[in-house]
């Protein structure tokens, strides 16, 4: 086990400053690398860990996530030009969902973007950026800087979040709209918290955004007022079936950047992967529309879709094929989850034409380990709508006091 007093390198991975309060309540000593930084993948068990996102309070460390501060008289055009989304309608105080794709219409990447005061903006990515956010900003009065180790932050989710929250005194979260921000200032000691209406499990939940000397004393305070509603901290394993519940996209999972793309035909638009409704034609140009508007008129070759299949083992890296006979290769699945809400076997795979048409049935080549045997299985699969699990206290302002 690495410490603090071994030499750097034998440190290669970043420690958030959550770790060490993480680490004293990781049961099973399980880390993952995540943009740096060593992070939890799980603490106890992936169960107990899932049902606090749907049943209580879940608290994830976010503090990996690259964080760009984008400022300047031109970050609005900027983030117009670069952005498939019209961002003009993003106004302070609140956050969008966005991508960018290059020239050819091939995504690039995806992420939030928070509007903090007129000309101020951060841009959060679960994969590093700046070269490509540089080189894009060419003739823009605008400057970029990383600012990942400046912000600590926390993803606090589930349905007595909100409780949580008011119960430390956050006085008027409740009034919070999704993607919406707001300043706080945290009792007893006023630490400055930013608290935003957004969260990667689909359900009801907040990001909570603060200066790295104050982490631990937030989080102290989260999990004393959170002892009689449930919390738990959670690692990126839970938080991966919440979030194919809800039907989010992860990168290289369900898409690859296309700067990091080596073969040709893997890149995807954000049309092939369902995220047409952040492509706006009529704001002006952006880098890749007129490939997007081709690949529009000529409709999509293939398209990411949410499958419903038969029996109870996860579908993970299958094959899709047109009939049981398993002889035509239509796809594969991208994603793949039982769902323990939903009590579905539920997965996201990228389909060619037709074959995505909504109801339309493929099947999926699973192989089964039963007590070192492998066997072979063909299961029936629907595509169906995404999200596969939305519950109404996501978008209820003010959320019911679970």
């Amino acid at each position: 086990m690495l410490t603090e007093s071994e030499p750097h390198f034998r440190q290669p991975l970043l420690k958030t400053p959550f770790h060490e309060r993480a680490r004293a309540l990781s049961q099973v000593d399980s880390f993952v690398a995540w943009s740096g930084y060593s992070t939890v993948d799980v603490f106890t068990t992936v169960e107990q860990e899932y049902f606090a996102i749907r049943n209580s309070t879940s608290v994830y460390d976010l503090t990996p996530m690259v964080k760009y501060r984008i400022v300047g008289a031109g970050a609005l055009r900027f983030l117009n030009r670069l952005m498939t989304r019209d961002m003009r309608n993003l106004a302070p105080g609140k956050v969008a969902y966005s991508v960018w794709c290059d020239d050819s219409g091939h995504l690039i990447d995806d992420g939030t973007v928070f509007c903090l005061a007129v000309n101020e903006y951060r841009l959060c990515t679960a994969e590093r950026q700046l070269d490509w956010l540089c080189a894009s900003a060419i003739g823009f009065d605008v400057e970029i800087a990383e600012v990942t180790e400046e912000v600590a932050a926390l993803a606090l989710q589930g349905p007595t979040s909100c409780a949580l929250l008011q119960a430390l005194g956050f006085d008027g979260v409740e009034r919070l709209k999704p993607f919406e921000l707001r300043q706080f200032a945290m009792p007893p000691a006023a630490l400055p918290v930013m608290v935003s209406r957004t969260g990667f499990t689909g359900d009801l939940g907040y990001e909570l955004w603060m200066q790295p000397a104050d982490a631990e004393g937030v989080w102290d305070a989260l999990m004393e007022a959170g002892r009689t509603r449930g919390i738990r901290p959670i690692g990126s394993r839970a938080l991966n079936i919440a979030r194919i519940e809800a039907g989010f996209l992860l990168p290289n999972l369900d898409f690859i950047s296309a700067g990091h793309t080596l073969r040709i035909g893997t890149e995807r638009s954000p049309l092939e992967l369902g995220l047409g409704w952040l492509v706006d034609f009529g704001k002006g140009h952006f880098t890749g529309r007129r490939a997007l508007l081709e690949e529009q008129r000529r409709g999509p070759a293939r398209l990411l879709v949410g499958l419903d299949i038969e029996g109870n083992k996860p579908a993970h890296n299958t094959l899709l094929y047109a009939d049981r006979a398993g002889m035509k290769q239509v796809g594969s699945v991208t994603s793949a989850t039982w769902s323990p809400t939903t009590k579905r076997n539920l997965a996201l795979a990228m389909l060619d034409a037709p074959h995505f048409a909504m109801g339309a049935a493929v099947w999926a080549e699973i192989y089964l380990n039963r007590e070192l045997t492998w066997q072979r299985r063909m299961a029936r699969a629907r595509v169906v709508e995404r999200p596969f699990y939305a519950p109404a206290r996501r978008r209820a302002t003010p959320p019911a006091d679970f």
